[in-house]
Protein backbone atom coordinates (compact mmCIF):
# COMPACT_ATOMS: atom_id res chain seq x y z
CA UNK A 1 0.00 0.00 0.00
CA UNK A 2 1.23 3.48 -1.13
CA UNK A 3 1.86 6.48 1.31
CA UNK A 4 -1.28 8.21 -0.01
CA UNK A 5 -3.59 5.05 0.00
CA UNK A 6 -2.87 4.73 3.81
CA UNK A 7 -3.49 8.34 4.36
CA UNK A 8 -7.17 7.63 2.35
CA UNK A 9 -7.41 4.87 4.11
CA UNK A 10 -6.92 6.62 7.81
CA UNK A 11 -9.46 9.26 6.42
CA UNK A 12 -11.61 7.06 5.51
CA UNK A 13 -11.11 5.37 9.07
CA UNK A 14 -11.32 9.14 11.12
CA UNK A 15 -14.46 10.01 8.46
CA UNK A 16 -12.58 12.88 7.23
CA UNK A 17 -14.59 12.95 3.98
CA UNK A 18 -14.11 16.52 2.89
CA UNK A 19 -10.19 15.94 3.55
CA UNK A 20 -10.39 12.84 1.93
CA UNK A 21 -12.41 14.24 -1.72
CA UNK A 22 -9.40 16.96 -1.94
CA UNK A 23 -6.77 14.47 -1.26
CA UNK A 24 -5.61 13.35 -4.43
CA UNK A 25 -5.91 17.14 -5.91
CA UNK A 26 -4.30 19.15 -3.51
CA UNK A 27 -1.31 16.69 -3.76
CA UNK A 28 -1.10 16.85 -7.61
CA UNK A 29 -1.29 20.70 -6.68
CA UNK A 30 1.86 20.62 -4.40
CA UNK A 31 3.69 18.50 -6.88
CA UNK A 32 3.48 20.75 -9.53
CA UNK A 33 3.77 24.11 -7.43
CA UNK A 34 6.05 22.84 -4.94
CA UNK A 35 3.75 24.28 -1.87
CA UNK A 36 5.19 23.73 1.48
CA UNK A 37 3.57 21.28 3.91
CA UNK A 38 1.93 23.42 5.85
CA UNK A 39 0.07 25.01 3.05
CA UNK A 40 -1.54 21.45 1.72
CA UNK A 41 -2.50 20.65 5.51
CA UNK A 42 -4.32 23.51 5.78
CA UNK A 43 -5.73 23.74 2.05
CA UNK A 44 -7.23 20.04 3.27
CA UNK A 45 -8.04 21.42 6.81
CA UNK A 46 -10.32 24.46 5.34
CA UNK A 47 -11.66 21.25 2.49
CA UNK A 48 -13.05 19.69 5.62
CA UNK A 49 -14.41 22.45 7.20
CA UNK A 50 -16.80 23.19 4.28
CA UNK A 51 -17.51 19.81 3.56
CA UNK A 52 -18.45 19.93 7.43
CA UNK A 53 -20.71 23.35 6.93
CA UNK A 54 -22.29 21.65 3.77
CA UNK A 55 -23.18 18.70 5.97
CA UNK A 56 -24.74 20.24 9.11
CA UNK A 57 -26.67 23.02 6.94
CA UNK A 58 -28.00 20.46 4.83
CA UNK A 59 -29.70 18.93 8.07
CA UNK A 60 -30.64 21.99 9.75
CA UNK A 61 -32.73 22.80 6.22
CA UNK A 62 -34.09 18.85 6.97
CA UNK A 63 -34.47 19.20 10.09
CA UNK A 64 -36.28 22.47 9.84
CA UNK A 65 -39.05 20.80 7.92
CA UNK A 66 -39.88 23.56 5.35
CA UNK A 67 -42.37 23.22 3.17
CA UNK A 68 -41.29 25.32 0.68
CA UNK A 69 -38.32 26.94 -0.43
CA UNK A 70 -39.09 30.55 -0.08
CA UNK A 71 -36.93 33.36 0.12
CA UNK A 72 -37.24 36.82 0.34
CA UNK A 73 -35.66 37.33 -2.81
CA UNK A 74 -38.97 35.51 -4.20
CA UNK A 75 -41.05 37.43 -2.23
CA UNK A 76 -43.17 40.09 -4.49
CA UNK A 77 -43.01 43.05 -2.05
CA UNK A 78 -43.89 45.22 -4.98
CA UNK A 79 -47.67 43.16 -5.17
CA UNK A 80 -47.70 43.85 -1.49
CA UNK A 81 -47.97 47.03 -0.27
CA UNK A 82 -49.36 46.03 3.06
CA UNK A 83 -45.76 45.17 4.21
CA UNK A 84 -42.54 47.19 4.89
CA UNK A 85 -39.85 45.78 2.28
CA UNK A 86 -37.38 47.54 4.63
CA UNK A 87 -38.62 45.99 8.01
CA UNK A 88 -38.32 42.61 7.01
CA UNK A 89 -34.73 42.89 5.55
CA UNK A 90 -33.93 44.68 8.38
CA UNK A 91 -35.62 41.24 10.66
CA UNK A 92 -33.39 38.98 8.03
CA UNK A 93 -30.32 40.51 9.96
CA UNK A 94 -31.91 38.05 13.31
CA UNK A 95 -31.26 40.80 15.51
CA UNK A 96 -34.51 39.83 16.92
CA UNK A 97 -33.02 36.18 17.82
CA UNK A 98 -30.04 37.53 19.56
CA UNK A 99 -32.80 39.34 21.60
CA UNK A 100 -34.85 36.31 21.46
CA UNK A 101 -37.69 38.58 19.97
CA UNK A 102 -40.86 37.30 19.17
CA UNK A 103 -42.64 38.01 15.70
CA UNK A 104 -46.45 38.08 15.62
CA UNK A 105 -47.85 38.17 11.73
CA UNK A 106 -51.68 39.06 11.65
CA UNK A 107 -53.50 39.56 8.50
CA UNK A 108 -55.93 38.03 6.38
CA UNK A 109 -55.53 35.15 3.77
CA UNK A 110 -53.04 34.94 1.20
CA UNK A 111 -50.89 38.36 2.37
CA UNK A 112 -48.11 36.81 2.27
CA UNK A 113 -47.71 35.87 6.24
CA UNK A 114 -46.14 31.94 5.98
CA UNK A 115 -43.93 33.56 2.87
CA UNK A 116 -42.44 36.25 5.46
CA UNK A 117 -41.82 33.91 7.90
CA UNK A 118 -40.53 31.28 5.92
CA UNK A 119 -37.95 33.10 4.56
CA UNK A 120 -36.96 34.47 7.92
CA UNK A 121 -37.07 30.75 8.54
CA UNK A 122 -34.73 29.91 6.26
CA UNK A 123 -32.36 32.61 6.95
CA UNK A 124 -32.29 31.19 10.30
CA UNK A 125 -31.08 28.08 9.36
CA UNK A 126 -28.58 29.31 6.80
CA UNK A 127 -26.88 31.08 9.85
CA UNK A 128 -26.75 28.36 12.08
CA UNK A 129 -29.24 28.10 14.14
CA UNK A 130 -31.57 24.85 14.63
CA UNK A 131 -35.01 26.35 13.79
CA UNK A 132 -38.60 24.70 12.91
CA UNK A 133 -42.11 24.77 10.96
CA UNK A 134 -45.01 23.57 12.20
CA UNK A 135 -48.36 23.96 10.83
CA UNK A 136 -50.41 25.32 14.52
CA UNK A 137 -52.85 22.42 13.51
CA UNK A 138 -50.42 19.37 13.38
CA UNK A 139 -48.46 21.01 16.33
CA UNK A 140 -51.13 20.93 18.74
CA UNK A 141 -52.03 17.91 17.58
CA UNK A 142 -48.66 16.22 18.61
CA UNK A 143 -48.90 17.76 21.81
CA UNK A 144 -52.44 16.44 22.46
CA UNK A 145 -51.15 12.90 21.32
CA UNK A 146 -48.02 12.99 23.96
CA UNK A 147 -50.30 13.49 26.57
CA UNK A 148 -51.63 9.58 26.33
CA UNK A 149 -48.27 7.99 26.47
CA UNK A 150 -46.84 10.41 28.65
CA UNK A 151 -44.05 11.96 26.72
CA UNK A 152 -45.60 15.65 26.90
CA UNK A 153 -42.32 16.61 29.03
CA UNK A 154 -39.49 15.45 26.01
CA UNK A 155 -41.64 16.49 23.43
CA UNK A 156 -41.83 20.05 24.94
CA UNK A 157 -37.71 20.03 25.83
CA UNK A 158 -37.61 19.34 21.76
CA UNK A 159 -39.83 22.33 20.81
CA UNK A 160 -38.18 24.46 23.38
CA UNK A 161 -35.03 24.05 22.14
CA UNK A 162 -35.63 25.41 18.00
CA UNK A 163 -34.66 28.39 17.50
CA UNK A 164 -36.73 29.86 16.01
CA UNK A 165 -40.08 27.62 16.12
CA UNK A 166 -42.83 29.24 13.30
CA UNK A 167 -45.95 28.14 13.68
CA UNK A 168 -47.84 28.58 10.87
CA UNK A 169 -51.73 29.40 10.65
CA UNK A 170 -52.66 29.96 13.98
CA UNK A 171 -56.65 30.70 13.57
CA UNK A 172 -60.20 29.10 13.30
CA UNK A 173 -59.09 25.77 15.54
CA UNK A 174 -61.27 23.65 17.69
CA UNK A 175 -58.85 22.91 20.47
CA UNK A 176 -59.55 20.77 23.65
CA UNK A 177 -58.82 21.87 27.05
CA UNK A 178 -55.74 19.99 27.11
CA UNK A 179 -54.39 21.57 23.90
CA UNK A 180 -54.27 24.76 25.10
CA UNK A 181 -52.64 24.16 28.07
CA UNK A 182 -49.97 22.00 26.50
CA UNK A 183 -49.89 25.15 23.95
CA UNK A 184 -49.32 27.39 27.05
CA UNK A 185 -46.47 25.33 28.57
CA UNK A 186 -44.67 25.26 25.62
CA UNK A 187 -45.03 29.27 25.30
CA UNK A 188 -43.99 29.39 28.67
CA UNK A 189 -41.04 27.26 28.41
CA UNK A 190 -39.73 29.67 25.71
CA UNK A 191 -40.35 32.39 27.02
CA UNK A 192 -37.31 34.56 27.31
CA UNK A 193 -34.84 32.17 25.85
CA UNK A 194 -35.58 31.76 22.51
CA UNK A 195 -37.60 33.16 19.54
CA UNK A 196 -41.47 32.37 18.55
CA UNK A 197 -42.74 33.04 14.90
CA UNK A 198 -46.50 33.25 14.99
CA UNK A 199 -48.74 33.51 11.89
CA UNK A 200 -52.58 34.14 12.39
CA UNK A 201 -55.25 35.50 10.70
CA UNK A 202 -56.69 35.96 14.54
CA UNK A 203 -56.15 39.45 16.24
CA UNK A 204 -55.05 38.80 19.87
CA UNK A 205 -58.18 39.94 21.41
CA UNK A 206 -59.81 37.05 19.63
CA UNK A 207 -57.55 34.10 21.09
CA UNK A 208 -59.91 34.47 23.98
CA UNK A 209 -62.67 32.58 21.83
CA UNK A 210 -60.17 30.35 20.16
CA UNK A 211 -58.44 29.41 23.92
CA UNK A 212 -61.75 29.27 25.82
CA UNK A 213 -59.74 30.36 28.96
CA UNK A 214 -59.20 33.97 29.84
CA UNK A 215 -56.85 33.51 32.11
CA UNK A 216 -54.50 31.19 30.10
CA UNK A 217 -54.50 33.69 26.91
CA UNK A 218 -54.20 36.32 29.43
CA UNK A 219 -50.83 34.46 30.71
CA UNK A 220 -50.02 33.47 26.87
CA UNK A 221 -50.29 36.69 25.75
CA UNK A 222 -48.71 38.50 28.25
CA UNK A 223 -45.36 36.24 27.37
CA UNK A 224 -45.77 36.30 23.89
CA UNK A 225 -45.78 40.06 23.42
CA UNK A 226 -43.26 40.90 26.30
CA UNK A 227 -40.80 40.85 23.69
CA UNK A 228 -42.66 40.99 19.97
CA UNK A 229 -42.98 42.55 16.78
CA UNK A 230 -45.89 42.75 15.68
CA UNK A 231 -46.16 42.81 11.88
CA UNK A 232 -50.21 43.61 10.37
CA UNK A 233 -50.38 42.98 6.95
CA UNK A 234 -53.27 45.02 5.16
CA UNK A 235 -53.12 44.50 1.49
CA UNK A 236 -54.34 42.08 -1.16
CA UNK A 237 -54.30 38.77 -1.92
CA UNK A 238 -51.31 37.38 -3.72
CA UNK A 239 -52.83 34.46 -4.70
CA UNK A 240 -54.87 36.93 -6.98
CA UNK A 241 -53.56 35.87 -10.38
CA UNK A 242 -51.50 38.28 -11.81
CA UNK A 243 -53.02 40.15 -15.42
CA UNK A 244 -50.76 39.63 -18.23
CA UNK A 245 -50.64 42.29 -21.24
CA UNK A 246 -51.58 40.55 -24.27
CA UNK A 247 -48.66 40.34 -27.17
CA UNK A 248 -48.72 43.72 -29.10
CA UNK A 249 -47.50 41.68 -32.03
CA UNK A 250 -49.68 38.69 -33.78
CA UNK A 251 -46.93 36.09 -34.20
CA UNK A 252 -45.06 36.56 -30.53
CA UNK A 253 -45.46 33.97 -28.21
CA UNK A 254 -47.15 34.06 -25.00
CA UNK A 255 -45.10 34.87 -21.94
CA UNK A 256 -44.40 31.99 -19.51
CA UNK A 257 -46.92 32.09 -16.23
CA UNK A 258 -44.84 33.58 -13.27
CA UNK A 259 -44.27 30.80 -10.78
CA UNK A 260 -46.69 31.12 -7.78
CA UNK A 261 -46.35 33.86 -4.84
CA UNK A 262 -45.61 33.24 -1.70
CA UNK A 263 -48.97 33.64 0.09
CA UNK A 264 -50.54 32.68 3.32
Amino acid sequence: MTTREQIHAQLAQLRLRGMAAALDAEFERAEREGAPPAEVVGRLLAAEAAERREKSLAYRLTQAKLPWRWTLDSFPFDRQPGVDRGQIRALAGLDFLRRNENILLIGPPGTGKTGIALALLRAACLNGHAARFYKAQVLLDELYASLADRSTPKLLAQLARFQPLLIDELGYLTLKPEQSNAFFRLMDQRYGRVSTLITTNLEPSAWYELFANKALVDALLDRLQHRCITIRIDGPSLRTPVPHSPPTNKGASKSAPLPCAPAA
